[in-house]
Parts: C-alpha cells; structure tokens; sequence
C-alpha cells in the first residue's frame, strides 16, 4: 500500500475529515483562482488588441517611402536602421516596417524597436488590401516583452486617391507590457494570499465541524467501552426523538443492540436457574435411591426384592427423566444457522403418522383417531418430528384412561384435541413458557420445555400454534404451517416461509 495512503488511514477520523474539507476548498479556490487570472488577462489583452487596431490607419505615401529610402540596403537581413524625421505613429508605441526580408525601419517616434520573426514576413507574403494581420506576443531591441500587430502596410496618397497596398512591406506596431505583466503578478499575488486563507480557514472550520459531528460518535464510544469493562447491559446512549441523522439511527441501533444483549443475558440466567432447579429434583431423588441401595449392600441387610426392584425402577425412571431434559436444553440451545443447514420439504402427513406410532405405544389404553390430508412444508425433519411428538405427548399425558385423542390435518391445519381437564384461562397465556408447569402437572412427568420446544420449532418453519379450551370439555392444540398439497417438482424454495 502506498505510504501516503496508509498513513493517511492511521490518522482519526476528524483529522481525516479536516483534511478532506481543506483539499476540497484548496481545489475549489484553486479552481476559481487559475481561472480567474486567466480571465482577467484575456480582458487585459483584448483591451491591449483593441488599442493596437485603433493605431492601424492608412500611412502618408510620403512618409513611407521617406522612411524606406533613409534604411540602406542591409547587408543582413535581421539588421534595423532607424529613420530621420518621418513620423508614423504616437510616441510611447513601437512603430516600423518591415521588408520581407526581414529588414525593420523604425520610425523617429518610435518607442523603440521590436524583434522581427517569422511571423512577421508571413503576413508580407500573404499580404492582401483587406488583411486583419497577426497578433502575438514578442520582445524589443532590450528583451522587454511588448504586444505585437504586424498588418499589411496601406498607404495613402492624398485626398481624392483610395488606400493601396504597399508591395513588400508590413507595417508593425506594438505596445508595451510592462503595465499588464506588473498588473497580473499583483493578481497572481492577491489570489495567492487569498487562497492560503481560505484553505487554512476550511481546514480550521473542518475540524471545527467533524468535532461537532463526531461528539455523539465520542459518546457512543465512550458507551461501548463502558460496557465492555462494566458488562452493564443497561446503559443507553441519550437520543433526541426527532434526530433521524445517520449517528442517531446508530446510537438506537446501539441501543437496541443492548436491550436484545440484556434480554438475551437474562433469559439465559433464567434459564440457568431453571435447569438446576428442574435437575435437582431428580438429581436428588437419584442419589438417595442410590445410597439407599449402597448402603444395603455394605450393611449385608439387603432390601426385600419388592423393595430393590422398585427402587432400580424409579432411578431408571429419573435417569430417563434426566436424559429427556437434557436432550430438551440441547434442543433449546441450538442455534439458528444450525437449523438451517438441515431444513428441507417435508411431508407433514408423513411427519404426523410417525408421531401417532410413538404416541400409541405411550397411550395404549387410550383411542387415538387420525384423519389426515397431505400437505408438504419446509421444515427440519427431525424437529418437526419431535414437536408433533411433544403435542401428542401432552394429549396423552393428561386424557383419562379409555379416553379418545382426536387429530386432523387439513390444509396445512393441524388439530390434536383430548378430553382432559382442559386448561384453566389464566395459565393459557403461560403454556410456551421454558420450564412452566401447571400445578396440577407438577407430580407428572416431564421438564416443562416441551410446549416451548414445540413454539419455538413452529416459529422458525414460519408456522404458528395455539393452545385453547375445546368445546365439549379437553384441550385443542391448533398448528398453521405454510406449504402446499403437493411437493414442489424442482423449485422447493417456493414453500420457504421466508422467500418472498
């Protein structure tokens, strides 16, 4: 990278700024400035042009070829002989002739003699009555820059004769610019002056300005590092209600960022609390089973066998337990790009069938009808699977022996009615909770992250679920998953909930 850039990187951001304005004024009035002096010495020159045509009329014939005679044949082409008296012109302008050979006779009035060139004997050799001739600039006989019009010379022969052409000759004439140089260098100077201010000003007004803007820039910043050595999720960055300015949306981007960071470390100190509460239950439960058993054997009382199988059966019924709660917090733990890696199109009447088996083999004495509908959606298989499996579980869970579970799928639809007790209205609002239980429920088995588990799923497949009173007595648990009858042939992103 190149040094200047990679140390122009390393600088803040209001130095970076400050310099940015203060080049872009430096350019702008440089800008302005070039093209200023450019204009004014146009307008000094056309002034200084105007003024040279004014003096281009017709020469007295007398005096032209008084001057001509009074400049001797030159040996040299590029020698110059001044004439006696003639007077062709005002003083204070340069005024000869020109031959082409270059040979110049200068008037007696003449300021003083100019440098013949090329161009000069051009206009000779193109010379017409009507030629504007050509204005350039050039030096005299001293090297002092002087304006140049070099014109074919027209001569007059006295009233009553029109102006002819003289053959051979130019007539030149030139002013000094000695006036107008001096006059641009002091604007060159001024402009100069004027453009050092401006661009130190705009850097000065540029930091100014970047401070300015940048202070709630400051203050956010001061904000994340308070954060990150406090880990105080609650402090907030003050923002004005009607700022709608890229730092403000940042600030409550910020603040945002903050809350969910605060919810999110609170629900998962929650959920912590709520694990080792729902594991100590059984942990303890487990381990005195245990010890009892131990004990037994290192007294050499053992326990009746009525006794002993009963207690193998309920530490074999707390280890499932445990295992079931733990599979439910890996569940729940489970990102959502982890998810996505896996979802697919499923069938969900094929979902719902697999679940009815496992259901069955928990409910046996139970009548579970089905009546289903295909219809395929997007969705983890196995998740699905598990969160079907959860709803079912609790309809088995709390019917009455010999009761009767009723479950439809139509339309993407599906409806898992049982003829329990229901739910009583003010612990509806709890049922998706993590680790909520009813109280009616808290001696039956289970973690109470089944119903969360089953929320959450539906949710991420876009679908939702709800949990009310049946008419009739029992509980409905209602589940809406988008998709279509049939299986999309090539294009399954069609039943993403999240495509557009």
């Amino acid at each position: 990278m190149n040094p200047v850039l990679r140390r122009y990187r390393s600088l803040p951001i209001r130095s970076r700024l400050a310099l940015l304005v203060a080049a872009a004024v430096a350019f702008a009035v440089a800008a302005v400035s070039v093209t200023c002096w450019f204009i004014v010495q146009g307008k000094l020159y056309d002034q200084l042009d105007a003024d040279l045509k004014g003096m281009q009329q017709p020469q007295r014939y007398d005096q032209v070829v008084g001057l001509l005679a009074s400049c001797p044949q030159a040996p040299q082409t590029d020698q110059t002989y001044r004439g006696g008296t003639n007077d062709l012109g005002a003083r204070n302008a340069y005024i000869q002739l020109v031959k082409s050979n270059g040979r110049a006779c200068v008037s007696a009035t003449s300021a003083g003699t100019v440098k013949v060139t090329d161009t000069d004997t051009k206009v000779i050799k193109n010379a017409t009555l009507t030629g504007t001739g050509v204005i350039r600039n050039g030096t005299d006989s001293d090297g002092k820059a002087v304006r140049v019009l070099t014109i074919p010379l027209i001569v007059s022969q006295g009233p009553g004769n029109p102006p002819q052409m003289y053959p051979d000759t130019a007539l030149t004439i030139a002013v000094s610019l000695k006036g107008t140089q001096s006059t641009l260098n002091d604007l060159a100077l001024i402009l100069l002056l004027v453009s050092g201010v401006g661009v130190l000003g705009a850097g000065a007004a540029g930091l100014a300005v970047a401070r300015a803007g940048l202070r709630p820039v400051d203050k956010l910043t001061e904000a994340v590092e308070e954060v990150a050595r406090t880990e105080d999720l609650s402090i907030r960055i003050p923002v004005e209600d009607d700022a709608e300015d890229e730092v403000a949306r940042l600030s409550r981007s910020f603040n945002s960022m903050t809350s969910s960071l605060a919810n999110s470390h609170e629900l998962q100190q929650q959920l912590i609390a709520d694990a080792g509460h729902e594991l100590r239950t059984p942990l303890t439960s487990l381990r005195t089973n245990i010890e009892l058993l131990t004990r037994s054997e290192e007294t050499g009382r053992p326990l009746p066998e009525a006794d002993r199988k009963a207690l193998l059966a309920s530490v074999k019924a707390q280890m499932t337990e445990l295992a079931s709660l733990i599979g439910d917090l890996q569940e729940l733990s489970r990102s959502e790009g982890q998810r996505g890696e896996r979802v697919q199109v499923v069938s969900l009447e094929d979902t719902v069938e697999a679940a009815l088996r496992r259901a069955r083999l928990r409910g046996p004495e139970l009548t579970i009808t089905a009546s289903l509908e295909p219809w395929y959606t997007r969705a983890e298989p196995a998740a699905l699977e598990r969160a079907v499996v959860n709803i079912l579980d609790n309809a088995v869970k709390f019917s009455p022996e010999g009761g009767t579970i009723e479950v439809r799928l139509d339309g993407g639809v599906l409806t898992v009615r049982d003829h329990g007790p229901g739910i009583p209205a003010e612990e509806l609002p709890h049922v998706f909770d993590r680790f909520w239980r009813s109280p009616s429920a808290r001696a039956l088995p289970g973690s109470g992250l089944g119903l969360s588990i089953v929320a959450r799923t539906i949710e991420q497949s876009g679908g939702q679920v709800t949990l009310d009173h049946a008419d009739g007595g029992g509980t409905v648990a209602t589940v809406r998953l988008p998709g279509a009858p049939t299986p999309p042939p090539e294009t399954p992103e069609t039943l993403d909930p999240r495509a557009p």
